[in-house]
């Protein structure tokens, strides 16, 4: 008897790189939470909600949301990170650490938000560095962990659970189904 492929439509769940259910629950649920820690810097930073950033020191009450940090730093590249400050990185950084939450959240861009949040992240890994005397790890932080959950979101396809990624990919907008997935 003679057996034939079965193709399976790009809406269906089991037709992605995860087929089981728990387990794209399980990413859809890091994804959510990741969203979080993304986005939410950003609105303080932003807003200055009060956790991190008083709302005198806010964005929209003239502070920078990256001179702060980046001119105390206390670090061998101190003095590049301290160069970069200024509107251009705070808007870069804004941006990419609200897009990424957003996208995180939303479940679509993925594959962008992964890139964008990843080069983030490996700024503030170099910017903290791990490497001197008394971190708490000299070889992989969160920064690090993070970079690997955002890769392990974008190419699992878990903003299809929980998420408008398969809508996203049959919506027709161009590189819905590929690079930004």
């Amino acid at each position: 008897m003679h057996e034939t492929a079965t193709t399976h439509a790009p809406t269906d769940p089991t037709s992605g790189p995860v087929s089981s259910p728990a387990a794209r629950r399980a990413l859809a649920c890091c994804r959510l939470l990741l969203g979080v820690v993304f986005l939410w810097p950003a609105l303080d930073k932003v807003f200055g909600l009060g956790h991190a950033t008083t709302p005198e020191r806010s964005w929209i009450a003239g502070s920078s949301p990256t001179a702060g940090y980046l001119t105390h730093l206390d670090t061998p590249p101190a003095a590049l990170f301290a160069a970069l400050a200024g509107p251009v990185t705070d808007v870069l950084f804004v941006a990419a650490m609200a897009g990424t939450g957003l996208a995180l959240l939303l479940g679509i861009g993925l594959r962008v938000a992964a890139v964008a949040g990843g080069l983030v992240m490996a700024m503030l890994y170099l910017a903290a560095w791990p490497f001197a005397a008394g971190s708490h790890n000299p070889v992989v932080d969160e920064h690090l962990v993070y970079v690997g959950l955002l890769a392990a979101l974008a190419l699992t396809r878990s903003g299809d659970t929980w998420g408008l990624g398969r809508a996203w990919a049959d919506s027709g907008v161009p590189g819905a189904r590929t690079w930004m997935r």
